[in-house]
């Protein structure tokens, strides 16, 4: 089947493409580089239409290019795929890389159908996606700014022992310090304009995501996601952006698998050795359903926000998340009684909450509100 087929590897950077194509009934493999324009791309996509007798498929790694290139090709009658470059096979002896043989080895993978595509999602997705991620980076800002204020404080003596830092006593004793020397007086001002202004920039970040999670496509799935412990509209939007179309994991277990909750395995002839979890795919996805699991080491309960969270959403999405509750604390307390460590327990309990999260989010027309409420 594949005998008219042209199979078309390119490696992409800033300025430039290095293209390999596989042309059917010409030897060896036809190479070109062209620089990184539309312009370009499209008479690229002229020259290898022309020459080859059938389909020409396109694939290139995911990477900081993004999605642009992908897109053109699509909208110029072609098929391309975004390849994830961690499962890329790899020869174990090779010790050479290059551009050109990047691209040789792509269009090889791609024609032996040994290439695993990512979901790319619409540039409306990824729009909100950059969205949720820049809200992550202020976050860090202002980690990183409220960091650098304890540790000035520190090396001048003035470490605070009250309490917990960041809280209304420790910012008002903040606030309130002398300083003996003017240029201490100087940087420290700095220091704190540089904190405020981070915190003004994510209050707006996260504002404009709450907004835009009381839109559709959004609206609906963010408030049954709400329904569940530990997550609230930020945490869903995180969830729901990253992951694009839920529907595309046929099984709870495929859905672990992409967020890299699954243990590893390293086991050969009669030996079996199983590890960690992978840490493959989405790490942003993972690290919000980690946190969220922590939640379920506390008593199962509804009341304050869960239950204002849960007012007006279907009963069959309420019963899921009432399950998850019951299931996810006993399943944490029994791997920490068992001698396993927190940190260890919360992961265990994060790969179910996937699966219940899984089940509310291929929605009642799937399976229907009955079956939902009785498992």
């Amino acid at each position: 089947m594949n005998d008219a087929i042209t199979f078309v590897g390119m490696d992409t950077s800033k300025t430039t493409i290095h293209v390999a194509a596989l042309i059917p009934g010409r030897e060896g493999v036809w190479e070109h580089q062209l620089p990184n324009e539309p312009t370009a791309v499209r008479r690229l996509f002229r020259k290898l239409d022309r020459e080859s007798p059938g389909e020409v498929r396109y694939c290139y790694e995911a990477g900081p290019c993004g999605y642009v290139l992908q897109r053109q090709i699509e909208k110029l009658g072609a098929r391309c795929d975004v390849v994830a470059p961690s499962l890329i096979p790899v020869k174990p002896g090779d010790r050479i890389k290059t551009n050109r043989r990047d691209a040789r080895k792509l269009a090889e993978a791609l024609r032996g159908e040994m290439l695993t595509p990512v979901h790319p999602p619409t540039p409306e997705e990824e729009a909100v996606r950059g969205l949720c991620r820049a809200r992550g980076a202020l976050v860090t800002d202002r980690h990183r700014a409220r960091q650098r204020i304890m540790k000035f404080l520190l090396q001048r003596g003035m470490g605070w022992t009250r309490g917990r830092a960041w809280t209304i006593a420790y910012r008002g004793w903040v606030r309130k310090l002398a300083w003996e020397h003017t240029a201490d007086r100087v940087v420290f001002s700095d220091l704190l304009l540089g904190l405020d202004h981070a915190e003004e920039r994510l209050k707006q970040m996260e504002s404009k995501l709450e907004e835009t999670a009381q839109e559709e496509p959004y609206r609906e799935r963010v408030g049954w996601l709400r329904c569940f412990r530990g997550i609230d509209t930020l945490t869903a939007m995180t969830i729901l952006t990253e992951l694009h179309d839920p529907s595309r994991f046929p099984t709870p277990r495929a859905l672990m698998a992409y967020l890299g909750l699954v243990l590893s395995e390293y086991s050969t002839g009669d030996k079996e050795h199983r590890g960690g979890i992978t840490h493959a795919g989405n790490g942003r996805a993972r690290s919000s359903l980690v946190e969220a699991s922590w939640h379920y080491r506390h008593k199962p309960s509804v009341q304050g926000k869960l239950l204002r969270r849960r007012q007006g959403q279907p009963a069959w999405v309420l019963a899921i998340a009432d399950r998850a509750q019951l299931r996810l604390h006993k399943r944490y307390w029994s791997l920490v009684l068992r001698g396993k460590l927190p940190v260890k327990a919360v992961t265990a309990v994060a790969r179910e909450l996937t699966g219940f999260i899984w089940a509310v989010l291929q929605g009642p027309e799937v399976w229907g509100e009955d079956v939902a409420i009785q498992n």
